[in-house]
């Protein structure tokens, strides 16, 4: 249960002085929730320094002055008319004019009384040579000089929300935070890093004196971002031991099945795969349960990877089952592994949530019978419904589409300790990793399979539309199939699916029927349906947006044409490059730029262009765009964290990933005084459920 001190702060921000019915929406929209939390953790992005308190002749213009001065004219707007109310104020060195726009009724001649000393901040213009100020931040009397901050953070805002608005409720959301929590920090860290405690730390990034105290590198700031990046290590580590606690059935393999599907593969597996099978083998011959991640480019081989390894749980007599995020993907590993699984005498089952009916009956109770070795499916897998009578091994495909508490129910369908493989498709580096998958092992198929050919891949401007289309005519002639991925237009879905509304409309008056279109807002039966026309090459065409990113294996497809590839990350530029070159013939990437894209886009795209390595790709895209541009992508399975900046604190996850491991060897179960705190820690940043497993021992 969460800890009393901590109550106030999931209070709903309805109840903050200065938010109503009216504001709440635009600031819970702001802050990205509607608690007094969400408000604490909305972090200012830059300062107004009010400190200067130059004369009217020596303020500085297009900067932030704070000035006294005395009030000498009032100079009202035309009625009707659109020019604005002005003041004109004063001081010994000289006049300038207060601009109001919209001014109504007398409350400027009350704030603003002719002959009375005023104190006004805000930003100084020039407009025909006079000295203004337009909308002055503050208006005050002398003796209120305190009201004025001497250093104001700024924050994001939404429509509905103003600047002055969200600063007080900030301030309010402050105010609720705890003035004493036990500190979970480990003492000789945080002495030698100069961290302040936790409610000092919120005083200096809200109530900032300096500059200093609300920059990224900041003592404050850092602190608060080791708490979030210690709660997230603290979480992974408790979840991976969860999964290891109940100790594990030895599986070992009799290799006859191995050998099968040796004999049966039309290609001699890489060093990498042999590799990986080697350690997965390993873990799952181990009394200690298995739970590793196998991250592979796209193409390098890891669905391979993982029918080894299920068969080697068929083997021991266990069942396996290969979870993916989508029916599509599920129906389609199913398709690829059947000819293997049947050469290696495996029986094979997919189930999603389209079955139905007596056939999904009779499914259901092969499973339970054991009359079933390895069943493909999505989260349907995950239902109470679904028995096993001897499942062994999980293996779950594109493993950041699946949370934690799906990874724990899918555990749990094990009796006695069920193995773990999760497998992604991203490659990412070493200190993202960290942030997805904690202290999980780790396996790399660097190499690609025999026979998979480098897809030439060529950056050309838009400007040269018309002849890309013409090309693309040539290629269809030929017998090709092409993807034609839409621009990531903004967050919203909408706009991506008008934007490829909008090419395939175009696409369909020269190509006619040929042209397929997929986008995230067709039901999913739709957009099956299209992909399934695509796949068995109904459609020669197939406009979508990144929908096909995952998953999508059409071997004729061998044109990927990217529109406005500036506007999407190298990673995701890399996933979608690799829906094509699957087959024998060569393949082609046309990266379709703006001639107005900038020199640090240009330098991504020619990384893309110059190596096919998914691994050397992400680590130039952390360095050109840095974690956070990377973790902006949907696909990309990082946690998104509040008050971490991952360019600036990437050190920091080292030491909380070394730090949460010390914890628990020392404290497994958080009894100790500084793992009390560490509870109010992971409830603080909503990590409830790895609280849960403390208490399940």
């Amino acid at each position: 249960m969460r800890p009393a001190p901590l109550f106030p702060l999931f209070a709903p921000l309805l109840g903050l002085p200065g938010v109503g019915p009216k504001t709440a929406k635009p600031i819970a929209k702001a802050v990205g929730g509607e608690r007094v939390l969400d408000v604490l953790f909305h972090l200012p992005f830059a300062l107004v320094d009010r400190r200067a308190r130059p004369t009217v002749a020596a303020a500085p213009v297009n900067e932030v002055a704070t000035i006294e001065v005395q009030v000498i004219a009032h100079r009202p707007g035309r009625p009707g008319g659109r020019s604005p109310y002005r003041v004109v104020v004063a001081d010994e060195t000289g006049e300038m004019q207060l601009v109001y726009f919209k001014a109504e009724g007398d409350w400027l001649s009350r704030l603003l009384p002719l002959g009375a000393t005023r104190l006004i901040s805000g930003r100084v213009e020039t407009w025909e040579g006079i000295r203004q100020m337009p909308h002055p931040d503050y208006v005050l009397a002398p003796e209120e000089a305190d009201k004025i901050p001497p250093v104001e953070p700024i924050y994001p805002l939404s429509a509905g929300v103003n600047a002055r608005a969200m600063a007080k409720v900030v301030l309010a959301a402050l105010e609720l935070a705890p003035a004493a929590l036990p500190e979970w920090l480990d003492p000789a860290l945080q002495k030698r890093e100069g961290w302040p405690e936790w409610r000092t730390a919120w005083t200096l990034v809200h109530r900032p004196g300096r500059a200093e105290d609300v920059s990224s590198d900041s003592p404050a700031r850092r602190r608060l971002a080791y708490d979030e990046l210690l709660a997230n290590q603290l979480a992974l580590s408790l979840v991976r031991r969860q999964l290891r606690r109940t100790r594990g059935r030895p599986v070992t393999g009799t290799g006859a099945m191995q050998e099968k599907l040796h004999a049966a593969l039309p290609y001699r597996l890489t060093n990498g795969q042999d590799q990986a099978i080697a350690e997965i083998a390993g873990d799952l011959a181990s009394p200690t349960r298995m739970l590793r991640l196998l991250q592979g480019d796209v193409g390098a081989g890891k669905t391979v990877v993982a029918l080894f390894a299920m068969a080697i749980a068929v083997e021991a007599g266990r069942q396996a089952c290969l979870m993916a995020p989508t029916e599509l993907l599920a129906r389609q590993h199913g398709k690829s592994l059947a000819p293997l699984c049947e050469a290696a005498g495996i029986r094979l089952a997919v189930l999603t949530g389209r079955d139905t009916g007596a056939a999904r009956k009779k499914l259901l109770a092969g499973l339970a019978a054991g009359e079933i070795d390895v069943v493909v499916g999505t989260h349907a897998l995950l239902e109470g419904e679904v028995a096993y009578r001897n499942l062994g091994l999980a293996v779950i495909d594109e493993q950041h589409r699946f949370g934690v508490d799906q990874r724990l129910a899918l555990a749990a369908k094990g009796e006695d300790g069920l193995d773990v493989l999760v497998m992604s498709a991203t490659p990412i580096p070493r200190t993202l990793t960290l942030t997805a998958f904690g202290d999980m092992d780790v396996s790399r198929l660097t190499e690609k399979p025999a026979g998979r050919q480098r897809i030439d891949t060529r950056i050309v401007s838009l400007s040269r539309l018309g002849e890309m289309v013409e090309g693309i005519a040539r290629a269809i002639a030929s017998g090709a199939q092409v993807y034609w991925v839409c621009p990531l237009v903004t967050e919203s879905e909408t706009t991506d699916a008008a934007a490829a509304e909008d090419r395939f409309a175009h696409l369909s008056a020269r190509f006619g029927a040929a042209v397929g279109l997929v986008h995230g807002r067709l039901k999913a039966a739709e957009k099956d349906r299209v992909m399934q026309d695509f796949a068995e090459g109904r459609l020669k065409l197939l406009v979508a947006t990144t929908v096909i990113e995952v998953g999508v294996d059409v071997p004729q497809a061998t044109v990927m044409v990217i529109e406005q590839a500036e506007r999407f990350g190298l990673a995701q530029l890399h996933q979608l490059r690799g829906r094509v070159g699957r087959g024998a013939a060569a393949s082609f990437c046309i990266l379709l730029t703006a001639d107005g894209a900038g020199r640090t886009a240009r330098r991504r795209l020619e990384t893309l262009r110059d190596t096919d390595d998914g691994f050397v790709i992400a680590e130039a895209d952390l360095q050109i765009r840095g974690a956070g541009e990377i973790l902006g992508t949907k696909q990309s399975g990082i946690p998104e964290f509040r008050l971490v900046d991952l360019d600036r604190h990437a050190d920091l996850m080292e030491i909380a990933h070394d730090d949460a491991r010390l914890i628990l060897e020392r404290d497994p179960r958080l009894e100790g005084s500084r793992g009390e705190a560490l509870r109010y820690l992971l409830y603080l940043f909503e990590r409830d459920a790895a609280v849960r497993y403390l208490a399940s021992g």
